[in-house]
């Protein structure tokens, strides 16, 4: 079975099946071979999960909410999701976007720089925190994936997972996602970083991606393209509150 096979499978059985995975994070190369694409998701199961929305300027992407008189909590769900720093492309599922982009400017690494966080404390689903970065500082370009999540064997400790892939062919992405699907409490993602497709060009993985979301629980999409300077020439962007 090749990698394009695998990363439709991947993307049928984990996302267009799956009523709840959650945030989730896409990292690869566009199918032109030359661009590459981010893409990034929020759902919501709770009042206060949706009532928000993506907004953008320039580079950067956050979660704004739609109502701020309804919003219950803002601390894990008002966040940039989106940043540059010094020619790397940023991507999380909080606000530890802002903590890897303080740390890349201050000369750590992306590991180091996100080892002052924790998995999210909202027991007891203990959400993954999801990270991503796309290097352009390399000839070649290289994609870096964390996930903080809570230990097996202690949810008060926090397991640190690091990945560098190998940059995947033209139309495939790595992606994580926060759960493995609904539950209670939520069941957070196990394995390795997903093989997932990136076919067409950013509206159509834009429409892809919205259309395999379940519909009841999706709540806002964002596709940034970068060109291989590392330079962002569009970000695109869904969000069920704007229909």
């Amino acid at each position: 079975m090749n990698a394009a096979t695998i990363a439709e499978q991947t993307l049928q059985n984990h996302i267009r099946n799956n009523s709840y995975p959650g945030r989730g994070l896409v990292v690869g190369r566009m199918a032109n071979g030359a661009d590459w694409l981010i893409v990034y998701f929020i759902m919501g199961r709770s009042r206060n999960s949706r009532n928000r929305r993506f907004a953008f300027d320039g580079d950067r992407l956050w979660t704004e909410p739609v109502d701020p008189a309804a919003v219950e909590d803002p601390s894990l769900i008002i966040y940039d999701a989106m940043l540059e720093a010094g020619g790397r492309q940023l991507v999380s599922n909080g606000d530890q976007t802002r903590t890897l982009f303080d740390g890349l400017r201050a000369g750590l690494s992306f590991s180091e720089a996100l080892a002052s966080r924790e998995r999210e404390p909202d027991a007891p689903n203990f959400t993954p925190r999801i990270t991503a970065m796309i290097d352009f500082n390399t000839p070649e370009g290289a994609i870096s994936l964390s996930i903080l999540k809570a230990s097996r064997c202690d949810t008060a400790l926090t397991d640190r997972m690091t990945y560098r892939p190998a940059n995947p062919p033209a139309g495939l992405g790595y992606g994580l996602t926060t759960y493995m699907g609904d539950g209670n409490p939520l069941p957070g993602f196990t394995g390795d970083p997903l093989l997932l497709p990136l076919a067409g060009g950013a509206r159509d993985v834009l429409d892809t991606y919205w259309n395999a979301l379940n519909e009841e629980n999706r709540v806002s999409l964002a596709i940034k393209q970068i060109d291989v300077t590392g330079r962002c020439t569009g970000i695109f962007v869904r969000n069920r509150h704007d229909n």
